[in-house]
Parts: C-alpha cells; structure tokens; sequence
C-alpha cells in the first residue's frame, strides 16, 4: 500500500504546531462530514482519510513514532525492543555485528533488517501485523429494519459488507485481514467498522424499543375516538379510551426495531399522548363549555 502523508492530507507542513494540527482538522472535517454531504461518496472518503490523519497527528506520541519511522509508526514500539535487545546482547548472528550504540549508519541498516531492507549477509527479518484500520458506516433508523448489503470504501478500497438488521449505534464490527499489509510477510491488519445511527426526527430509539408523541385533542381525550398513527412498518388504528389523561401511554408489541441476530423478534413502539388544548374558540363554543363547567361535579 502506498505510503500516505498525513500532513500533505491536513495541508500542512511537517513544522506544523499542534494547535495548527487541530484547526485544520476541525476546518475540514466540517466540510467534508458525510451528515452535510449526504450521498458524497468522495466527501465521505476524505472525511476518513482527515479522521485517519488526525488520529495519528492529533496525538503527540503517535506523530513522535510516525515522524520517525514513517508508515511503520504502528510497529515502532517494536523495532525499538529489539533494537534495545540487540544492544544488550552485543553479539554476532550469522556474520553481522551488532554491538555498541548505534551511529546513523548502523541505526539504518539494523531498522532495514527489521523491516524488510535485509543490509547485511543473513540479516533475519521480523514479521509484523500490519496497521489496523477504523471507518465509520452512517445509516438511518429505517436502514436498519432489514438485514442488507453496503458498499463503503476504507483507504482507496472499497468493501461490500453485510448490515445486521437491529444494528445498534456505535456498535463496531472487525473484518479480519481487511487493515494494511503485514510487513516482512506478516498477517494484514484488521478493519474497525462502527455504525453510527442517525436519530431520527419522529421516533426516539432506547434499545429495541421505540418512542413516539402523538397528539389529540381535548374532546377525542374526553370523549374517546379512534386516531391512526404512523409506525416503521406502515399505519395503525388506535382507539382512544374516553377520559385519556395527558401523558398516558400505549405500547404496541412488535412495532420496535428488529432484536439484533434474533430473527422474527422486534421491540415495542411506546406512544405518549399529549392533550392539545383549543386556542380557537368562538363565543358559542366558550358559551357551552362554561354551561358544562357550571353543572360539573369533580
């Protein structure tokens, strides 16, 4: 995989501060987020390519290990264990010495030994996992009713992946083996897929089950009546018991989302019902309400 510049993805040098860092990040995160480019593929992949970025610059270890050694940063920790042991052995194997502190021509061919350059007659080369990747897949309440199939792209490679119906929000799936390549023949590192839910405008979602407010008016509340109310899987005939307070509740069994990997079991639909109050009167209409407010017996 080609090696990626992590500043020349921030527009930035390699001198840049860490609040330059921070601010270029949060400039273009803005601009590419996939909640303001919806259906932008491309914006979509330079939001994770500006995540990656970030999370490797935004923090300053990692910018340490990555100014370093470069796309090997992930196996820095590594390198320098065996460097150090390598030091403290100061011992020959098969014909090359390794002894002393290292000057900037040792240090070079030791780091290529390691990571795959082989200086030096019978270097032995290490096998490392390569690099972990993370991605975000941006999904609606409706897109999780059914168990299907999406296609993203992570790092110029595109994935089809398999969506559980009942997903929940930033839930995280691996996909072994779908990370960077391994170096010196090393297994491929894994991809890190978090689904993230965006809430939706009507019903709020509290594990497989779902809320939703319904209004009626004072005199379906008092009188009763029957009312049809909108759910995920189409609409339903409620009936309205006379005398329904404001804030009570109705719970339709089934009608919630999908129970994740439990086919055929859904959660419940909870409705709150609000009474709404008549603004709009007319003087006939206050003329008879104030009749029954006379004669009524709390």
């Amino acid at each position: 995989m080609p090696f990626v510049d992590y500043y020349a993805t921030l527009g930035l040098g390699r001198n840049a501060s860490a609040d330059d860092i921070k601010k270029a990040y949060r400039k273009l995160a803005r601009k590419h987020h996939p909640d303001v480019n919806p259906g932008d593929n491309q914006a979509n992949l330079k939001f994770q390519q500006l995540s990656e970025a970030y999370e490797v610059l935004g923090n300053e270890q990692n910018r340490r290990k990555y100014d370093t050694y470069g796309e090997n940063w992930k196996q820095a920790e590594s390198f320098g264990n065996a460097r150090q042991s390598r030091q403290s052995q100061g011992s020959q194997e098969q014909g090359y010495t390794y002894s002393g502190d290292f000057g900037g021509d040792d240090f070079s061919d030791f780091f290529e030994s390691m990571f795959g350059g082989a200086k030096g007659r019978g270097a032995r080369q290490t096998s490392y996992k390569g690099q972990d990747y993370a991605s975000e897949l941006h999904l609606g309440l409706r897109d999780i009713l059914q168990t299907h199939k999406r296609t993203l792209t992570v790092n110029s490679k595109t994935i089809r992946i398999t969506v559980p119906a009942g997903v929940a929000n930033g839930q995280v799936i691996k996909l072994t083996g779908y990370g960077a390549p391994g170096v010196n023949g090393g297994p491929a590192g894994d991809l890190f897929i978090t689904f993230v839910i965006t809430p939706d405008a009507e019903f709020k979602r509290l594990g497989d089950d779902l809320y939703k407010g319904v209004d009626i008016d004072v005199f379906t509340a008092i009188l009763g009546g029957d009312i049809t109310v909108e759910t995920l899987s189409g609409k339903v005939k409620l009936k309205i018991v006379p005398g329904t307070q404001n804030g009570a509740k109705a719970r339709l069994k089934g009608k919630g989302v999908p129970v994740y990997k439990n086919e055929g079991q859904f959660g419940d639909l909870i409705i709150t019902y609000t009474v709404k109050i008549p603004t709009d009167l007319n003087e006939r209409q206050k003329l008879i309400l104030s009749d029954i407010a006379k004669n009524w017996t709390p």
